[in-house]
């Protein structure tokens, strides 16, 4: 596929279907959303609408992913709400492979300035068990790598720097659990988008999430307003044999198209 045609985007929460309008009429191919609130509710689908999604992405050569929410902590330790996590993930699961997604993204949770390595040890083992049972029943499990907070911060996310990621990537393999690159997040950290991608190359990669900053915190920017090169970041990837999918996830579905247009053209 083209650059143009491999640059989706984020949809959030709105409904599938609109999504799936505003895509086939830009020609995008790529859709990520999000089944926690509102018309996606994971709990409101029919087999009716399921059929009717599953028939439309064929129809049109549209892929779509699941995109979980990072507010649900996947380090999560603590009795009763532990279990409540590990039914909400493997639940994602099931949804995406109902629906047909190719993709679920998760995260690895966030730990308090107490507990660091206990919470790591328990968002490994959590994202080993949902690899597995994705892996089973044919989802493919995207892990993403999320933003900095400030250093005094009580809360944290996990997976936010190389050290981190490569915890996890270590214990689980790329055959199991894939990555959603995130290159804002990448950005907040000292070792910037290209030390991602030097520890980890492209191999991993299920998606390039994508999004400007200044390198301060977390804000989702459209491309050129920050200072992310973006030029760079997109011949690197390229330049390496990246051929998968792109994803905005900024700004309003104009600002969308207008950027998609600039960023086509900063490949060389």
């Amino acid at each position: 596929m083209a650059i143009s045609d491999r640059i989706g985007y984020d949809a959030g929460t709105n409904r599938l279907e609109d999504a799936l309008d505003f895509a086939e009429q830009h020609g995008i191919y790529f859709v990520d959303f999000n089944a926690d609130v509102g018309p996606n509710h994971m709990e409101t689908w029919s087999q009716e609408r399921i059929a009717a999604i599953r028939d439309r992405c064929e129809t049109t050569g549209i892929s779509i992913g699941l995109h979980t929410l990072s507010a649900v902590n996947v380090a999560e330790y603590s009795p009763y709400v532990a279990r409540g996590v590990e039914n909400y993930m493997r639940a994602s699961v099931d949804l995406a492979n109902r629906i047909g997604c190719k993709w679920t993204i998760v995260h690895a949770g966030y730990h308090f300035s107490s507990d660091p390595e206990a919470r790591m040890a328990a968002a490994i083992a959590r994202l080993d068990r949902i690899a597995t049972y994705a892996a089973d029943t044919g989802q493919r499990i995207l892990l993403e790598n999320h933003n900095a907070e400030p250093e005094h911060a009580e809360i944290h996310y996990l997976a936010r720097d190389i050290e981190e990621c490569q915890q996890i990537f270590d214990a689980i393999p790329a055959s199991r659990m894939g990555w959603a690159f995130t290159i804002n997040h990448a950005h907040l950290v000292p070792e910037g988008i290209d030390g991602f991608i030097d520890a980890f190359g492209i191999e991993r990669i299920g998606e390039v999430r994508l999004a400007d900053n200044t390198g301060e915190y977390e804000v989702h920017m459209i491309p050129g307003e920050g200072t992310i090169d973006f030029a760079s970041c997109f011949n690197r990837l390229e330049g390496l044999g990246y051929r998968g999918h792109y994803s905005m996830a900024y700004g309003s579905d104009a600002e969308k198209i207008a950027s998609r247009q600039h960023l086509v053209s900063l490949v060389e």
